[in-house]
């Protein structure tokens, strides 16, 4: 991991404006936030477990980092939101996430009226595992 390189990335996109509307673009999928892959598996399912494991510390890391600028924050538990969202509509980044991931590290970024997330999605087995960070102007659930 190139946790300098991670760090950089999220400090532009608490700055870069969101795109005009929903779908893969080079750092984002809708409007109002952005969604990024920090690091991502190569599809080896015999290391799955490994994998989560390490991307997991990886995670953690940049917690202790931007904990430093924007303080300690309790984790956000997406199991909550994803069980919601049966039953009411989840704005955007929060579904996509919750179904992606289980845990995420949240914080407002100060100055900048934006929310910032760090999350392992590690949800669908089928999938590669991935670190993800979102940058948002939606507020949490």
């Amino acid at each position: 991991m190139n946790i300098a390189r991670h760090l950089a990335l999220i400090d532009e996109l608490c700055f870069r404006p969101f795109p005009a509307k929903h779908g893969p673009s080079a750092v984002g999928e809708g409007p109002g936030y952005h969604l990024v892959v920090l690091e991502r598996s190569q599809g080896d399912r015999g290391t799955r477990a490994t994998t989560v494991e390490q991307y997991e510390k990886d995670r953690d890391a940049l917690y202790e980092l931007l904990a430093l600028r924007w303080g300690d924050t309790d984790p956000l538990n997406l199991q909550t939101t994803l069980l919601r969202t049966a039953r009411e509509e989840i704005p955007e980044p929060w579904a996509s996430l919750s179904a992606r991931a289980r845990v995420a590290h949240l914080w407002k970024a100060e100055g900048t009226g934006r929310w910032v997330a760090v999350a392992v999605a590690d949800r669908d087995e089928a999938d590669d595992v991935r670190l993800l960070a979102v940058v948002t102007e939606v507020d949490p659930p």
